[in-house]
């Protein structure tokens, strides 16, 4: 990419935000899921070395009420389980927070169960190389790698999980507050100024976990839910968590037209981490003209605090030109 004022004037239309103090953090969306099958410790491992700060473990709960790593609790697109005859009875349909779905669920399942199952990668436009390779790993086999990665890169890595339908695993019994709670204490990683944060939809689960836990919430934001992106709804956030972490759509709409939703959510005392970012073009606005370093720009020009990268590399090398480069947004806005 050439660093002109011309690659940056059709992205930074509206950019009004001073740098912020600190330098935005790359959260690896499911890990380097770009390139490796998500949610697999060979995907969070790939992450840190490409640059990222943080890995993302979505999690849902087995059987025996142990948290693992998968998207949904539904495992059939992101696992070999519907290639596995001895599971082939398990295959049933459930609804999970009012959408009817047909598979294999993980809560039908052992932790020793799904230890014999291998991911798969759930984008057919991605690589396939290494599907069947990796297992399905544990909360606390992450937290545990994130400890390593940290030791041996000698920087703070850290865990950003996501409670996935905790209302759908309260009504099975199987709660994640609890289970997910007590791997944090084990970890030692209990406290607020520990490297992890904790993402949800459901802010009945972030009020819950705030009545047991000083570790940092953030509110999750759909694609047009714009009142909660609004000054009220940012206030009634900040009542229980410490972060928002809206859809990219909802600070950038599709014409690349940014809006003040960041300044709002730092007048409100939180921080903002947006999700989530892809190279694919598919996921690219027509402004950036096919180039992803376009976006994450304006994004960290907005003021982010942090992105959500399903390509930690890309997030990484974006924020090296965003640091080595002071005067781009101004020089950019000017224009």
């Amino acid at each position: 990419m050439v660093f002109t004022v011309a690659a940056f004037s059709a992205v930074l239309v509206g950019a009004q935000q001073p740098r912020p103090a600190a330098q935005p953090i790359v959260i690896a969306h499911r890990g380097a899921s770009g390139y490796l099958p998500e949610h697999t410790l060979a995907a969070y491992e790939l992450a840190v070395a490409q640059g990222a700060d943080f890995i993302e473990p979505d999690l849902v709960s087995t059987k025996d009420h142990v948290l693992i790593a998968r998207h949904e609790q539904n495992i059939t697109e992101t696992t070999d389980v519907s290639a596995r005859p001895e599971y082939a009875k398990r295959k049933t349909t459930r609804s999970i927070d009012g959408v009817t779905e047909t598979g294999w669920f993980a809560d039908d399942f052992t932790l020793a169960e799904i230890k014999t199952l291998r991911a798969r990668q759930r984008m057919p436009s991605r690589p396939r190389l290494f599907d069947g390779t990796f297992e399905i790993p544990t909360f606390e086999e992450v937290v545990a790698l994130a400890k390593r990665l940290a030791a041996s890169s000698g920087r703070a890595i850290g865990v950003y999980p996501e409670t996935k339908h905790p209302s759908y695993h309260v009504k099975r019994g199987l709660p994640l507050e609890v289970p997910l709670l007590a791997v944090l204490k084990k970890a030692g990683w209990d406290r607020r100024d520990a490297p992890v944060f904790i993402q949800s939809f459901e802010p009945t689960n972030l009020r819950a976990l705030r009545k047991s836990t000083t570790v940092r919430l953030v509110q999750l934001v759909g694609d047009g839910a714009t009142d909660a992106v609004a000054p009220a709804g940012l206030r009634a956030i900040a009542e229980y968590a410490n972060g928002v972490g809206p859809a990219k759509r909802l600070l950038v709409d599709a014409q690349g037209r940014a809006n003040d939703v960041v300044k709002l959510a730092h007048a409100a005392g939180l921080f903002v981490h947006v999700w989530t970012l892809r190279n694919e073009s598919a996921a690219l606005l027509a402004a950036y003209e096919g180039d992803p370093i376009k976006e994450y720009l304006q994004y960290f020009c907005l003021g982010v605090d942090g992105v959500f990268s399903d390509f930690p590399d890309t997030a990484h090398t974006a924020r090296e030109m965003f640091r080595l480069t002071p005067r781009a947004c101004q020089v950019a806005k000017a224009s």
